[in-house]
C-alpha cells in the first residue's frame, strides 16, 4: 500500500482513541489511532460521501 497522509480530527487533540483518515485520488481510508498497524478500511469516494451524509442525517445510532 502506498504511503498515506493520515489526518486526525482536530477535536481529538492529543487523544489516542480517534479515527484517522487518509484521502487519495482513488479512495478514502480510515483507521483507529488505537490500532495504526491494522489494515485500514477502504471506501470509494461515493461510499465515503454516503457515510458522512448518513451520519449528518442521524441514520446511525450507538
Amino acid at each position: 500500500m502506498e504511503d498515506l497522509d493520515w489526518r486526525t480530527p482536530s477535536i481529538c487533540g492529543s487523544g489516542n482513541n480517534c479515527p484517522e483518515v487518509a484521502i487519495t485520488a482513488d479512495a478514502v481510508f480510515i483507521r483507529s489511532t488505537l490500532a495504526p498497524d491494522a489494515p485500514p478500511v477502504r471506501f470509494t469516494h461515493q461510499e465515503w460521501k454516503d457515510l458522512l451524509d448518513g451520519i449528518a442525517k442521524g441514520e446511525f445510532t450507538i
